[in-house]
């Protein structure tokens, strides 16, 4: 008797045509990514095409999101790895419809639609509220270092990034000399060229500058000879701004008043600012800073977010600065308008922050405007004697309150709120590094991990909810 297996025959011929609808079973993450997109105001990605159809045909941006949605989720970012998935890979075919996108056409859709795509953050957020998902009671607030598409040794201080220039511009001049004689080419462009002490002035005034260039979100260039003068014209930046800020300092110290309107009438101790930038900055990828991490240092960004009690992060962004003091109000105000933009009414009633989020101001004008925040003064690995000055008053009151039973029940949920999401971000997608360069363009591929992470949360849920 012959042996008995299922037919494998590759030359068998289809007699009926297929149905897309076959391919994937039903509660499939597929079906749901083309659901939610079906449920999204694209207009933003529609309003960058010609209305009257002329022109070579692009793909639908309908589509083109869809794929950048589901691919996101699976952690597949490369647009050469999403090329080949949409000829390999089923759910990908189906999402696609058979179409292939290349990659250098994937890759120009999303720095194209570079803002929309971050605001799809905000339209999945909003799908989460109206399953319920988004409430805003107890929300933990953290950063997690994310890698830069930048090599940590590339890091050029004033003086080699000038030495650079002028020798491309020694090069530059040899060959259009040898090109045209004595006639002379396109001439190059001339080099262009609140708190009580003064550390704090010039912190405040850095960081006020970072928010200025995030505002800006000017575009990191391709060749090095722009990404030099790119570089020298920062650190230029950097010093002047320095200079302001240490000029006001002196200033507000000689004629400036205390709380209770008194002159403060003290010269602060001599100092003056370099004459030449002293700063180190990164030639690949500008905005990136050295980031502290368990495991030491890397080129990068402090990924920042906030989530609530089901794990939906409701805000998230990219800071550049590596330690974590200042962010607090930001991500608290980010929340509070995601929230209002999602259509959710009711605001934070209580944020927790590990202690490189201490910052007495923030604090109190959270507290202030109705939120309950849980810092600790004190960091987990610090050992000794607490700092001088950090007794009595918020520090006290705020011990007490983490120490109490009620305050220590809230505070543990901050490691179990928001540390599954970064764990399943690195650790299950495999997301360790950033695969664009700049601030601005960083922003919107976090937003879109975090969004994708929302959706995987949201489609989970529906799947309890059928099968409960």
């Amino acid at each position: 008797m012959a042996q008995n297996f299922i037919g494998c025959d590759r030359d068998q011929c289809f007699l009926m045509p297929l149905d897309i609808r076959d391919w994937l079973p039903e509660g499939h993450f597929a079906w749901f990514v083309l659901d939610a997109v079906a449920g999204m105001n694209l207009a933003a990605f529609y309003d960058a095409y010609r209305w009257d159809g002329m022109g070579r045909r692009a793909y639908d941006p309908a589509m083109m999101v869809a794929l950048l949605l589901y691919a996101y989720a699976r952690g597949t970012r490369s647009a050469r790895k999403i090329e080949r998935a949409c000829q390999e890979d089923i759910a990908y075919r189906m999402i696609a419809m058979m179409e292939k996108p290349d990659h250098a056409t994937i890759a120009r859709f999303v720095e194209r639609h570079e803002l929309a795509l971050g605001e799809l953050f905000g339209s999945v957020l909003t799908l989460c509220a109206k399953a319920g998902l988004a409430e805003a009671g107890v929300v933990a607030i953290d950063g997690t270092k994310i890698a830069a598409n930048a090599n940590r040794h590339a890091v050029m201080d004033y003086e080699q990034i000038a030495r650079e220039i002028i020798e491309e511009a020694k090069q530059t001049d040899a060959a259009e000399d040898e090109l045209y004689g004595e006639k002379r080419g396109d001439q190059l462009p001339p080099e262009i060229a609140t708190r009580a002490g003064r550390r704090g002035w010039l912190r405040d005034a850095q960081r006020q500058l970072d928010e200025e260039r995030s505002r800006e979100a000017r575009p990191i260039p391709g060749p090095r000879a722009k990404r030099l003068k790119e570089a020298k014209r920062r650190l230029d930046e950097q010093l002047w701004v320095e200079q302001r800020a240490n000029a006001a300092f002196e200033r507000q110290r000689v004629v400036g008043r205390d709380s209770l309107g008194r002159r403060l009438g003290a010269r602060p101790k001599p100092y003056t600012p370099p004459d030449t930038p002293q700063q180190r900055i990164n030639t690949t990828d500008l905005d990136s800073r050295i980031q502290e991490v368990t495991q030491g240092w890397i080129q990068g960004y402090n990924a920042q977010a906030a989530v609530n009690e089901h794990q939906v992060v409701l805000a998230a962004d990219v800071m550049v600065a590596s330690p974590d003091f200042g962010h607090l109000e930001p991500m608290l105000n980010a929340t509070r308008t995601e929230l209002a933009n999602a259509g959710v009414p009711d605001q934070p009633a209580v944020v927790v922050a590990d202690a490189g989020y201490w910052h007495q101001e923030q604090i109190e004008r959270a507290m202030a405007g109705g939120v309950t925040a849980l810092v600790t003064p004190d960091g987990g690995l610090r050992k000794g004697p607490r700092r001088p000055g950090w007794d009595g008053g918020l520090y006290a009151f705020m011990r007490a309150v983490i120490a109490s039973e009620g305050g220590s029940a809230l505070y543990k949920l901050r490691a179990q709120l928001i540390e599954p999401v970064f764990g399943n971000t690195k650790h299950n997608r495999q997301i360790h590094r950033f695969h664009r360069r700049g601030r601005a363009a960083c922003r919107t591929e976090w937003r879109l991990i975090t969004a994708t992470h929302n959706l995987m949360k949201l489609h989970k849920h529906q799947l309890l909810g059928a099968t409960a």
